[in-house]
């Protein structure tokens, strides 16, 4: 059962949270873009407490124009300070990937372990063509996201390209393990957009930390098959998370990547 819950910050924001509140380890799941924040049914698990919320701007959390990467941090601390959680994991998708990893950099107290899955690397990453392999749509929206919030915002205003973005492995995973999916990006992508054009915006910013300061035990993992953010993003992470280990996923593209999430927690345990 998920308790769906809103907490109210110093600077007037709202948090929308979530917490399947059994006991066991805690896992702080951060979601892909543009998803609003409920954790994965299909990970539920009796030996492991999920909890996760809407980032900014996203289902019932307050936008927060501006913000980077790195801002997730005091939100993912207020609310395990709200639910007396000390110490926990955490697991982000696609672009909940970098944010997955800014909690392991910059809560070294907290986070014992991390995982990371179809992420995009940080913009400024360098020896990385980030842009090779990706689809002429998802290049033109990032463009977009590098002029800033208003450009992103005429852009996805109009007319989009029709290009297939999910391989037949990904429309495979959405019809089976994976149709959860769906459940999440549907209300995310049916009202007000701040919280992927902020999301956007940020991938495009510096994070406001590197990789390379990450001390937690990181699993990096990413399908060879991605079209959306290609494998290369994950090797480069891979290469520049100093504590991390990398698995890429024959054939798996950027959802039916998931298909490796149960391994990836039997691989958190061994860590814990």
């Amino acid at each position: 059962m998920v308790t769906e819950s809103d907490l109210k910050l110093n600077d007037g924001r709202t948090l929308h949270y979530y917490d399947t509140g059994n006991a066991g380890l805690p896992i702080f799941w951060h979601h892909g873009t543009p998803n609003i924040g409920a954790p994965p049914v299909p990970l539920f698990d009796a030996g492991l407490r999920w909890v996760s919320h809407d980032r900014p701007g996203y289902g019932g959390s307050s936008p927060n124009p501006g913000r980077d990467v790195a801002s997730v941090v005091a939100d993912v601390a207020a609310i395990a300070d709200a639910l007396g959680i000390e110490q926990f994991a955490v697991l982000g998708h696609s672009g909940g990937g970098p944010h997955a990893l800014a909690c392991a950099a910059l809560m070294p107290d907290r986070v014992r372990a991390g995982v990371s899955m179809s992420a995009p690397a940080p913009y400024d990453a360098e020896g990385l063509d980030w842009f090779a392999g990706m689809q002429p749509g998802q290049v033109a929206e990032q463009r977009a996201a590098e002029a800033g919030r208003d450009a992103l915002q005429a852009h996805m205003a109009g007319p989009q390209p029709e290009e297939e973005v999910f391989t037949d492995e990904d429309k495979a995973a959405l019809s089976g393990n994976w149709s959860w999916v769906m459940d999440v990006v549907r209300p995310a992508i049916a009202g007000d957009p701040a919280g992927m054009i902020d999301d956007l915006v940020a991938s495009a910013l510096p994070w406001g930390f590197s990789p390379a300061d990450i001390a937690a035990p990181v699993l990096i993992v990413h399908g060879d098959g991605d079209i959306m953010v290609p494998p290369a993003h994950g090797r480069w992470l891979g290469a520049h998370c100093p504590t991390s280990e990398l698995r890429i996923a024959d054939g798996d593209g950027h959802v039916s990547v998931l298909d490796c999430a149960p391994a990836a927690l039997d691989w958190l345990r061994r860590q814990i």
